[in-house]
């Protein structure tokens, strides 16, 4: 990836690609944005696309696919059974990683259900460097329970830490040591969803391996957001820097027993997988593919999708392709912070974070600061991001609340979707939205689903507070949307 610089002005993240179809948006009044908040119960999930500006909710399955992607879709073998697109896409896959063995299946979680099946029972034990929701919820459901082992400094929204996501060694070693027993095996997530997309080192990555495998666990990696956590190894980290992005994968695919992702994010087309070396584990899951998500040739996704995602596997091996998403995060955040909007630094995958905490101090974190800026951040801008604190927990066994580590709101950047023009708008929202951060309030659930209600959850807010942030709009903004 060169360095592009700018000769008359302060250098922007560049885009490294034209864009040739496009869709148009729609931005409603802020009063329609009120009410629509209110329709959806303030649960950013439950938004109907017509009623958004800027869909910063994910980046799972929206990427923008590449002109050669949507060129593989038409070539797509739809046999039942023996299919060359399925061939096709296991032989990238060997070529990438190295494994000699795929399981497909529709999307992510399908893959975390077949793992926790396979593997967890009751008092099982699977460490992480840090859970995502879906896999601690396939974890728990069986009886297992999830040990998260981040780093000291993974938790600190504000640092310099280039590699926040990394695991604490000593903790996993003593945990090794105890409860190796209990243990099936080792999570790594690549690019730590929860805590802001923050990426884990090669030499942590290595290291964790070697420490499972001397206490005879597996060891399995969640590559979903495997292309921002290449980037930033490849540019942080002085060891890899003479590396390709082709040769880092390798390195770590190779310290691996099992690896798993969601195409939606990682390939950039909408499906999911589990590769493995070893034949043994390939045969212990097997049978669960047809049962739960397809025949073994397609595993419940279209294979015009699996076309896209072959392609789309090798252009993850691209750096300026896998620059764009980091690029774009660096940029907003960065913006943001100049403007004192308290955000997670440095800057990680997946999108820009705000610190609720310190975004909204005045709400308890009892009524859900990091939803309560998810909703206002909405009605200030028609921007939907997502609720990445307490209300993405699930309440302990007594029913008490499980108060989250952080308390944050992502801002998804998709890949090569949006413009800077449009980036800068939800920086002047959010500015706009923290100068009158005393106006919003906090939530209360209404409706609360007992696991993942973060997805059909209903709230309200506890006062007035979204009418009092529209009419703020309206005396700042006039007419203006």
């Amino acid at each position: 990836m060169a360095e592009i610089k700018f000769y008359c002005t302060d250098p922007v993240p560049l885009e490294l690609h034209k864009v040739r179809i496009v869709q148009k948006l729609d931005l409603v009044p802020v009063e329609r944005r009120v009410r629509a908040m209110a329709e959806a119960g303030f649960n950013t999930f439950l938004l109907q696309n017509r009623d958004i500006y800027l869909d910063m909710l994910t980046d799972s399955g929206v990427n923008a696919m590449s002109d050669r992607q949507l060129a593989a879709m038409m070539v797509a073998d739809d046999s039942y059974a023996g299919s060359a697109t399925f061939t096709r896409l296991t032989d990238k896959l060997r070529e990438i990683f190295g494994t000699e063995y795929f399981l497909p299946a529709h999307q992510g979680r399908a893959a975390e259900n077949i793992l926790a099946m396979s593997f967890v029972q009751p008092g099982s034990i699977i460490p992480m460097n840090y859970h995502f929701t879906t896999t601690k919820a396939h974890i728990t459901r069986l009886g297992g329970q999830v040990e998260e082992l981040i780093s000291p400094q993974g938790v600190e929204l504000t640092s310099s830490c280039p590699f926040k996501g990394n695991f604490d060694l000593d903790r996993l070693e003593r945990l090794m040591a105890d409860k190796g027993r209990r243990i099936p095996f080792v999570r790594i997530e690549a690019g730590t969803n929860l805590i802001g997309g923050q990426p884990l080192s090669l030499g942590n990555i290595l290291a964790v391996a070697d420490i499972v495998h001397r206490y005879g666990s597996l060891v399995v990696l969640d590559a979903s957001l495997l292309q921002d956590n290449l980037y930033f190894i490849k540019t942080r980290e002085e060891a890899a820097r003479d590396l390709s992005v082709r040769q880092i994968t390798r390195k770590i695919a190779d310290a691996m027993d099992i690896i798993y992702f969601s195409a939606r994010k990682l390939g950039f087309a909408r499906g999911g997988g589990i590769a493995l070396h070893d034949r043994a584990l390939y045969e212990r899951m097997r049978e669960l593919v047809p049962m739960f998500e397809g025949f073994l040739t397609y595993g419940g996704m279209s294979v015009r999708e699996m076309e896209a995602m072959t392609v789309g596997l090798e252009e993850t091996m691209d750096m300026d392709v896998i620059s764009q998403g980091p690029l774009f995060i660096r940029y907003m955040t960065e913006e943001l912070e100049k403007l004192g909007v308290p955000v997670v630094t440095p800057a990680g995958g997946l999108g820009c974070h705000l610190d609720a905490s310190r975004f909204l101090p005045h709400v308890r974190q009892e009524e859900y600061p990091a939803g309560a800026l998810a909703a206002a951040a909405y009605i200030a801008g028609g921007i939907r991001g997502m609720e990445r604190g307490t209300v993405s927990e699930q309440r302990e066994a007594d029913g008490s609340e499980h108060l989250a580590s952080v308390e944050l709101l992502r801002l998804a950047l998709p890949r090569r979707v949006f413009t800077l023009s449009q980036v800068r708008y939800a920086v002047d929202r959010i500015k706009w939205l923290y100068d009158n951060r005393d106006l919003v309030g906090g939530l209360r659930f209404v409706q609360e689903p007992s696991s993942l209600r973060f997805f059909f959850g209903r709230m309200e807010a506890v006062s007035d507070w979204p009418d009092r942030l529209a009419q703020a709009f309206r005396r700042d903004f006039g007419d203006s949307l």
